[in-house]
């Protein structure tokens, strides 16, 4: 009820605009957004990753993406949380407007381009948290950095991050960065997580960890193309994939005045395509590889369905926008009903 207020005076706003007063709404809460969140519960937790999750519900990267906001949305009930995408240099992003509602369809447009303050801005916040669950930092490249040297810019924010992570997650799927999907292809993508993976073992024996490493990936992709990302993901030993980031596809909001608008579309229109993302990819791996189901949850319908696709985690961003915490709670409770014999 409270967020439903909340939303009607949010959703008078510019989208970005909203987006910021609403987190800082929650971070002036100070302890008080405990209230907002869900209590823990039994049957809950999931080892994945080599990780134990206090329940299977995480937020997505995206919402928060310079962690300014880590203890107050840890207050809500996520079992995880994801930041990011963070890039080594800072960045302003595209120019706005570039993030827009689709109510009707509980849908948003984004193009926002990997706006953020740098690595070393999201690791002085991740050190002022007191936030101690699961948190996953998501990185990318700067804009400006020519594909044949992404692998550059994922190095170097992977030697950053990695003491600060609880996993880390490769970003090679958003819309919104001038050929960063290329990177999805076998040739490229075989190079990058080659570099990463190399990279990580120097990591592990440096810190005496070896940090879990994810790809997330986009749900444009055709069978052949999902084939060849599972068998990389394979040959590499990529801890788990991320399916998926958002759509260029327009086919579920045709007619839509804002279906015109470039970007990535996420929400209620994304989730068949994600979801059939999630279960041909599921179904690549045979299980050898964990994947988190992430795209088009709003309800614990929605999450429920994901995990019968093959999803050991979900993630939610637009859905979360659109209910708010009753969704973690909702999404909780579905899939720990889902565990009792």
């Amino acid at each position: 009820m409270l967020y439903s207020l909340a939303r009607t005076a949010l959703f008078k706003l510019d989208p970005e605009t909203a987006h910021d007063l609403a987190l800082k709404s929650l971070a002036a809460l100070g302890p008080g957004a405990r209230v907002l969140g869900s209590a823990p519960g039994t049957r809950e937790s999931v080892s994945v990753m080599g990780l134990d999750f206090p329940n299977p519900v995480g937020l997505a990267a995206g919402l928060d993406k310079n962690g300014d906001y880590i203890d107050a949305l840890a207050a809500l009930g996520f079992g995880f949380l994801e930041i990011g995408t963070v890039t080594p240099r800072p960045q302003p992003g595209n120019p706005r407007p570039r993030m827009f509602r689709l109510v009707g369809h509980q849908a948003i447009i984004n193009r926002l381009g990997f706006n953020n303050h740098g690595v070393e801005k999201l690791l002085a916040n991740v050190a002022r948290a007191k936030f101690r669950g699961i948190l996953g930092i998501n990185i990318g490249k700067n804009f400006d950095t020519p594909i044949e040297r992404a692998a550059d810019d994922y190095l170097a924010c992977l030697d950053a991050v990695y003491a600060a992570a609880s996993y880390v997650t490769i970003n090679i799927s958003s819309p919104n960065t001038r050929n960063l999907r290329d990177l999805q292809s076998p040739e490229r993508l075989g190079e990058l997580l080659a570099a990463i993976m190399a990279r990580r073992e120097e990591l592990a024996a440096r810190h005496g960890k070896a940090k879990p490493i994810a790809v997330k990936i986009a749900p444009d992709l055709d069978d052949e193309q999902v084939s060849a990302i599972a068998a990389l993901a394979l040959e590499h030993r990529v801890d788990a994939l991320i399916a998926t980031n958002t759509t260029v596809s327009r086919e579920e909001i045709a007619g839509d005045p804002l279906a015109k608008e470039t970007g990535g579309l996420s929400g209620r229109p994304l989730f068949r395509r994600s979801t059939s993302v999630l279960a041909r990819l599921h179904k690549a791996l045979k299980g050898r590889i964990p994947v988190i189901g992430v795209g088009g949850i709003l309800s614990g319908a929605d999450a429920h369905a994901k995990t019968d696709a093959g999803a050991s985690l979900v993630q939610v961003y637009t859905g979360f926008i659109y209910r708010g915490p009753a969704l973690v709670a909702e999404a909780r409770k579905a899939l720990a009903r889902r565990s009792v014999p």
